[in-house]
């Protein structure tokens, strides 16, 4: 029987886990975290139909069903291949051996601190999208906006298309998450104004530009095209944020109970590691390079390293899983066409 060891144990690594593992394969699936998940594991609701987070994590969890060995809280410390084997060893020292190895070590989201201008960590008013998820969660949104303004702003591409901080890709779903999130607030708080600041938006998603669309027909969000140039506070807590309305063709101020900042994707700093313990290729915007962008997207350039997910760039759910799937499959060939040569 093959060994195939997945590193990572977000959706990517999940699915792709529990794939393996219906195909025959003996899987262990290794994450550093205590739990399965990932950011999924953190969000509160999914564009773009508002399904809860949960689901899919449930679902993914259940379909592992004692079919793929686990190692929580568990990390990769060095790889080696030898005689057509991987043998990884891991940070509890011990060593596992594999036929085949999956990345699926994901993504971070960028450090909105980072963006001082916004306020992120010296505003109390300030948070980011993955905050407000949690707050969703807790069901203490009111508390968190008691104000006097009645008002909301949300920045897209914070940390993403921003030579400043040398990240000039597009993180893909920052403007459905932005979009989504501004409904879920009409929905909670009908009493307060939701304002969308950003450069441009890009719905390239199924059913994405009809969630735009309810958002300003149905629950009245209101859009402004421009970047806020600076964020401050006044005396009475309020965030007041200055932006140019290029649509309008004039400057604008506005004082906001609260201020949301949508961080883009960022390459973990597992996917990082793990790319300079095998001495893989990275791509100019630091994520792992496949081994060919059209028809190789989840081979790397090692025999038997295969990649899935946002390893290799920004990738919403649906695409994360499609891509999990595509590289079982890879990994299922390889295995055939080493049987076929050794005949």
């Amino acid at each position: 029987m093959k060994n195939v060891i997945v590193i990572g144990g977000g959706v990517a690594g999940m699915e792709s886990s529990a794939q393996l593992a219906d195909m025959g394969y003996q899987v262990t699936l290794v994450e550093k975290e205590s739990k399965l998940g990932g950011h999924v594991d953190q969000w509160d609701f999914l564009f773009p139909n508002h399904r809860p987070a949960r689901e899919i994590i449930d679902s993914l969890k259940q379909r592992l069903n004692y079919k793929v060995e686990v190692k929580l809280g568990t990390e990769v410390e060095s790889m080696q291949r030898n005689n057509g084997q991987y043998a990884v060893k891991l940070n509890s020292t011990e060593v596992l051996h594999a036929d085949a190895l999956l990345l699926a070590s994901g993504f971070d989201l960028f450090p909105a601190q980072k963006k001082e201008e916004y306020g992120y960590g010296i505003y109390n008013h300030v948070i980011t999208a993955a905050d407000l998820e949690e707050i969703f969660r807790s069901g203490n949104l009111r508390k968190v906006v008691s104000g006097n303004t009645h008002r909301i702003g949300i920045v897209h591409c914070v940390g993403s298309r921003d030579e400043k901080v040398g990240n000039e890709y597009c993180s893909k779903v920052c403007c459905v998450t932005g979009v989504k999130q501004a409904i879920r607030l009409r929905e909670a708080l009908p009493e307060y104004e939701v304002f969308n600041f950003y450069m441009d938006l890009r719905m390239f998603g199924r059913y994405f530009e009809d969630l735009y669309r309810e958002a300003q027909e149905k629950w009245g969000v209101q859009f402004v095209r421009g970047r806020v140039s600076e964020a401050s506070e006044d005396v009475k807590g309020n965030v007041v944020v200055k932006v140019e309305d290029t649509l309008a063709g004039r400057p604008m101020k506005i004082s906001l109970d609260l201020l949301i900042l949508l961080t883009g994707f960022i390459p973990s700093k597992g996917t990082s590691r793990l790319g300079d313990l095998l001495q893989l290729e990275f791509g100019s915007d630091r994520f792992l390079k496949p081994a060919d962008e059209h028809l190789l997207r989840n081979h790397s350039k090692l025999e038997g390293v295969f990649l899935a997910g946002a390893c290799t760039g920004p990738r919403s759910i649906a695409e994360t899983i499609t891509d999990a799937r595509a590289a079982v499959l890879e990994i299922a060939a390889f295995f055939r066409d080493k049987v076929t040569v050794h005949e």
